[in-house]
């Protein structure tokens, strides 16, 4: 994976939406699997500020993620999770970092 690509999604959830947040991480790992990403998580708070979580994917390279991001504004149930997290109003903002991991 000399050319992989994995991301960091940082959020500003709701804290008192954090079941639908739960619910909105769980539909996307099965996604991004599903897409040809391997999904590391989301991380929910635990201690500390109440209001951040983040995740982490990864896929083999930029262009697999762009495929991926074309992919997923077609697709029925990334559609459907795009839809559950604005009615929910679960994720306040979030922020986008790519980063080339160093896996051995």
């Amino acid at each position: 994976m000399s050319n992989a690509v994995t991301v960091h999604l940082r959020y500003e959830i709701d804290p008192d939406r954090i079941a639908e947040f739960r619910e909105y991480g769980e539909r996307w790992i099965r996604l991004v699997n599903r897409l040809g990403g391997t999904h590391h998580g989301y991380f929910l708070p635990s201690e500390g500020d109440s209001d951040e979580a983040f995740a982490l994917f990864t896929f083999p390279s930029l262009a697999a993620y762009e495929q991926y991001r074309l992919a997923s504004a077609e697709d029925a149930e990334c559609v459907e999770a795009f839809r559950f997290a604005a009615e929910t109003k679960c994720i306040r903002r979030y922020e986008r970092r790519f980063l080339a991991p160093v896996f051995e």
